[in-house]
Formats: C-alpha cells, sequence, structure tokens
C-alpha cells in the first residue's frame, strides 16, 4: 500500500525541519546537509540558504542547519496564499478577464504603474494590487486561509495590507517548502480550481531541458529598500519535480537577480535541473 505523502520532510541533523503542526503517515525520507551549496552565496558576496527537496528520492537536502530554518517575512512570495485567497473567495473571479485598475500613483518600479489581471499582477510582483486584493479579501477570511494552510506562523498583525511586507508574519524556508509542495500537488484545503489556476500563473523559468515554477520576493521593494530577497517553487526535471525555497541578505543591487542564479546553480548541484 502506498502510504499517504502528505508531508515527507524531516529532520537534519538532529533539529527538526517539521513544521509544528502534527502529520499523519509521515513517509520515512532522508534529510542531508550539503554545505558545499553555501558558496554559491559566499561567491555573490551574500550570506543565504536554500532547501531543496527531491520528491521522488525522499530527499531534503539544506545548505546549513541554522538558516534554513530561521522564519523571516516572506515579502511577495504571499502572493501564492493571496492569489489562491483571491480565488476561492471569489474577490478574483477569472485571472485573465477580472482587471484591477491603476489607482494613478506613480511608483518607482514602471510595471505596476498600469492595469493588471491576477496573471499580469503575479508576473510584475505588483504588490498594490495584492495590497488592494487583501483589502477586498478582508481580516477575517484572510486569518480563516492563513490558519487552514498552517503557513508560518499564522499572524497577520500589522495591518490587512501589509501584514506580509512588515508585519508579523513569518515563515522559514523549510514552512515554504512544505506549503508549496502542498500546493504543487493539490492537497490544500480549498478547490482543485483555485489550486490549479494559481499552479499555471506562477512564473515560469526554462532553463535546458527543465522548468522552474517560482515566485520571488524582495522585502523592501515597495519602498525602493531591498534588504532580503526570496525564491520559493519547483522544479520539473522530465517527471521529476524537485521543491525549493532560498532567502539571501540583498547587500548589492545585483543579488535581486541572484537569487534566481543562485536557485539554478543549487537546483544544478543537487541534479534537479
Amino acid at each position: 500500500m502506498i502510504p499517504n505523502r502528505r508531508h515527507v520532510l524531516g529532520a537534519l541533523a538532529g533539529a527538526s525541519l517539521l513544521p509544528s503542526h502534527a502529520f499523519a503517515d509521515v513517509v520515512y525520507q532522508r534529510s542531508e546537509i550539503h554545505e558545499d551549496l553555501a558558496k554559491h552565496f559566499a561567491d555573490a558576496g551574500t550570506a543565504g540558504t536554500f532547501v531543496g527537496y527531491k520528491i521522488d528520492d525522499y530527499l531534503v537536502i539544506a545548505s546549513d542547519r541554522d538558516r534554513s530554518g530561521e522564519a523571516k517575512l516572506p515579502a511577495s512570495t504571499y502572493k501564492i496564499p493571496n492569489s489562491l485567497i483571491a480565488l476561492e473567495t471569489g474577490v478574483v473571479g477569472d485571472p485573465d478577464k477580472d482587471i484591477f485598475k491603476w489607482d494613478g500613483v506613480v511608483r518607482d518600479i514602471e510595471a505596476w504603474n498600469k492595469d493588471h489581471t491576477l496573471r499580469s499582477a503575479i508576473a510584475a510582483s505588483a504588490v498594490p494590487v495584492y495590497q488592494e486584493i487583501a483589502r477586498r479579501i478582508g481580516q477575517e477570511r484572510m486569518q480563516k486561509y492563513v490558519d487552514l494552510f498552517e503557513y508560518g506562523n499564522r499572524d497577520i498583525g500589522g495591518g490587512i495590507d501589509h501584514f506580509w511586507l512588515t508585519g508579523n508574519l513569518r515563515i522559514d524556508p523549510v514552512q515554504q517548502v512544505d506549503f508549496v509542495d502542498r500546493l504543487r500537488r493539490g492537497t490544500l484545503p480549498v478547490s482543485k480550481r483555485s489550486q490549479d489556476l494559481v499552479r499555471d500563473i506562477l512564473p515560469v523559468t526554462t532553463v535546458g531541458d527543465s522548468i522552474i515554477r517560482a515566485k520571488s520576493g524582495l522585502l523592501g521593494a515597495e519602498i525602493g529598500k531591498p534588504s532580503l530577497g526570496w525564491m520559493v517553487g519547483w522544479a520539473e526535471k522530465g517527471s521529476a519535480n524537485t521543491v525549493f525555497a532560498l532567502n539571501l541578505d540583498v547587500r548589492e543591487s545585483h543579488h535581486i537577480a541572484d537569487r534566481m542564479k543562485i536557485s539554478q546553480q543549487c537546483l544544478t548541484d543537487i541534479g534537479a535541473i
């Protein structure tokens, strides 16, 4: 009998990487620290962490023991659950037809200064659009789904349109992998339609014969002072899938682009692309 594969994240070197909630039918898996992955962050002149979960191998690989479990603000990686909640509550009916009108405020990021659909907004990582979406969802419904998703520390204090940017919400890389893997498999507690649509609108990067579906995050982007970068998603190589989460300190402007560059380097090193 094939056991339920809801979660297979495990312990690294005795330090638990499992989210705090209880799991049923946890499948045995291997967990490894690959310290050589850290060189990619050092070579770029920054510090960061990478966690990859190779689905078919039941193998969790992390670049370090410590930062891989440190919770941070999710920044625009929260656009993934925000999109799911928008679709599930009917705040967005169609990700290609519902239009969010530009509010006329000129912002430094040019791609934000236009009308958007949900698909174009997630591609442009348009913070103002998702802030409006969050306001339409409202505090009560937002909290309900954050709890249902068991997302990070579940704390949406700090303002309905700021909690993932400057508020109280925190999530660590292992929790990111756990959440994204449930989306990838369509096992989150929302409709199949909502999950199918969000998987479809996630930005796609092609690397050789592999595909990476991932959402970036940049803490402080909306005020022009980036400090932390995220990249979370999964890589598809043939029939093999690897879910991953990366974050790094943004010390120089090139570190923004390094989020994807280092993600690809780490994925290549572990044979995921």
